[in-house]
């Protein structure tokens, strides 16, 4: 029996990279997962079919959470699959970097949306969904609020947003025993990050700012939320913490 046995996770953004492997973690601890996935259906599905594999209990389900409507969906959803929910992972996000005279509504747009907005709303519907039993809210930030990078302001803002949202939905749910916390990751080698143009260039640079000396690998996160989201981490909340290998 592992340490989330009984409990039911929702993870956004699951289909791949730091997604997926949170949910696989998760369910390797017991927890019945909701694999979220919001264009790669053929993704989600592969998380799923590994996860019971190795015996655990997934499903995946389509949900855009930068669409409040779809958010609430998605809790309800996990909920009439599995009889109640006791963590979200707000991994769902969007990046992309451009210059300052690059920058238009659409790019400010689209990562708002979804970096922040999908955020809120999903973790609104949790709250409601957690509401008398307490849960666990764990939001996948980016060291990029606190280690910007030139071309990264508006994807920077919206982490740093995260990071605010996460402390004052701690405030706000902790009276209800709704955990709310944020991990930052480092730099993490995924499919996501290979396919960017300059990933190469960029990745060494934030390696010469690294102690550990390598990029991070999506379970070296996976770990540390699956920590959050047990009883052992019952007395944290509000708190943001960097899984970075010691950059700064």
């Amino acid at each position: 029996m592992g340490k989330l046995a009984g409990k039911v996770a929702v993870v956004t953004g699951a289909s791949k990279g730091i997604g997926a492997a949170i949910a696989h973690e998760l369910a390797k601890e017991g927890a019945s997962v909701i694999v979220n996935y919001s264009s790669s259906a053929q993704g989600a599905e592969a998380v799923v079919a590994r996860i019971e594999a190795e015996g655990g209990k997934a499903k995946a389900v389509h949900a855009d959470v930068s669409k409040p409507k779809e958010a609430g969906q998605l809790i309800n959803e996990a909920v009439s699959a599995f009889g109640r929910l006791d963590i979200l992972v707000n991994n769902a996000g969007v990046y992309e970097f451009l210059p300052l005279e690059h920058i238009n509504e659409t790019h400010f747009d689209r990562m708002f949306d979804l970096n922040v907005k999908g955020l809120l709303f999903a973790t609104q519907a949790a709250a409601a969904a957690m509401d008398g039993q307490g849960g666990s809210v764990i939001n996948i930030g980016s060291m990029a609020s606190q280690a910007p990078v030139p071309g990264g302001s508006v994807y920077s803002a919206t982490k740093a947003a995260l990071d605010a949202v996460t402390r004052c939905l701690a405030l706000e749910l902790g009276p209800r025993k709704i955990l709310v916390n944020a991990v930052l990751p480092g730099p993490v080698e995924t499919e996501g990050t290979n396919a960017m143009e300059g990933w190469d260039q960029f990745k060494n640079q934030l390696l010469s700012r690294t102690p550990l000396g390598r990029v991070g690998e999506p379970r070296d996160i996976a770990t540390v939320v699956s920590f959050l989201a047990s009883a052992d981490a019952g007395w944290i909340t509000g708190e943001i913490i960097p899984v970075s290998g010691g950059l700064r």
